[in-house]
């Protein structure tokens, strides 16, 4: 017999299976490990509305209710490379441009040099389709939330610090965050 409350139990099980797949901009449709699809999952650590980046398990959490959040994977920095610490978003950004920072420039000019002036939004900026800027103190980090031309990196520590996001997961993310979220990095 099926009772309301089996019948809730199916229905949130439900909900939280919903993934969204992977593309990388360029209609190839990629592959990730499910466990770094966007689902709902059992969280207590932080107050409703706060992002939780975990660096060491690449995974951001967005606290939806008490005891919920909603869980993407990441691709985060190289060993100290990633921001620590608390920020706030102060900025959003659809299809943002680029500009590499000096200390970037300066650990790999072959690679970053030539980018010096910018690279303007659009599919093949390294930041994809959606940034979200962190500051601390009234003051730009310099590390994003951002979307990514490169979704093989998500469940990996590569990047130069910034979190990165498969370009449809951070669009959701930048839907659903307002301008003044808290954001923990662990």
């Amino acid at each position: 017999m099926i009772t309301r409350r089996n019948l809730l139990i199916g229905s949130v099980g439900a909900v939280g299976a919903f993934v969204m797949p992977a593309y990388a901009h360029d209609k190839k449709q990629f592959k990730i490990d499910p466990k770094f699809e966007p689902q709902s999952v059992r969280y207590f650590s932080y107050p409703p509305g706060t992002i939780v980046v975990d660096t060491k398990n690449h995974f951001l959490y967005l606290v939806q209710s008490f005891g919920r959040a909603r869980r993407y994977g990441i691709g985060v920095g190289k060993a100290g490379l990633s921001l620590k610490g608390e920020a706030v978003i102060k900025r959003k950004a659809e299809w943002p441009s680029w500009r590499p920072t000096a200390n970037m420039i300066r650990r790999n000019p072959g690679k970053y040099r030539k980018y010096a002036n910018g690279v303007p939004g659009g599919p093949n900026n390294p930041l994809g389709s959606r940034a979200l800027y962190l500051y601390r103190n009234g003051r730009d980090t310099m590390y994003r939330i951002h979307g990514t031309t490169e979704p093989s990196s998500i469940g990996r520590s590569v990047s130069n610090g910034c979190v990165r996001m498969i370009n449809t997961h951070v669009e959701d993310l930048y839907e659903r965050v307002p301008l003044g979220t808290r954001v923990v990095v662990l």
